[in-house]
């Protein structure tokens, strides 16, 4: 069951979905929409050089400038939400909007899908407090095309679990500026 946007709202009221800063013209009728921040981080490896999955990856930043910045088709671009956009108790998951695909924009590989309780730290009672975490966004694109910080981007939306929740306890759960892999940590 998808929530709608007058269920998102009532859920904000309630404390049980957490979405900062709130603009109400980006809530759609089941969807919140959510902005790409300026920050994004590039891999930088030598020419022909491979991306280790058991390694630290090198990464340098990029900020968008006002008048935009023209992304590159095979680059992959990390970004972030500027938005927070994530609960204790649905499902939160995220999907580029279509507008930005109809350019050639694909804003998430694989990384769609958010977890219960993401983004949430227990404090010393035990009580679970909103870290408010960012979408990690994984941007590649087809062709050229000239990108502007803040554009809205992606939407996410909220589905109900079914089972016992258990809460998300991963490695991204304070992230609040583009991430790179972090997958290395798997193997140590």
């Amino acid at each position: 069951m998808v929530l709608t946007g007058r269920e998102i709202l009532k859920q904000m009221d309630l404390g049980s979905i957490h979405i900062a800063p709130f603009t109400p013209a980006n809530l759609g009728p089941n969807s919140y929409d959510v902005s790409l921040n300026p920050k994004l981080l590039v891999y930088e490896l030598p020419a022909g050089a491979p991306l280790d999955m058991k390694e630290e990856n090198p990464t340098r930043g990029l900020v968008i400038p006002e008048e935009g910045l023209v992304l590159q088709p095979g680059t992959l671009y990390l970004g972030c939400s500027n938005e927070t956009a994530t609960s204790n108790r649905f499902v939160p998951m995220f999907e580029g909007r279509s507008s930005i695909g109809r350019l050639g924009i694909n804003t998430h590989i694989t990384a769609g899908f958010g977890d219960v309780g993401w983004g949430y730290l227990p404090d010393e009672s035990g009580n679970l407090i909103c870290q408010f975490p960012t979408w990690t966004l994984e941007i590649e694109v087809v062709h050229p095309i000239r990108v502007y910080p803040n554009v809205r981007i992606g939407q996410v939306y909220f589905m109900m679990p079914e089972g016992e929740i258990t809460y998300y306890k991963g490695k991204y759960t304070q992230q609040r500026e583009p991430q790179a892999s972090r997958l290395f940590q798997d193997f140590k």
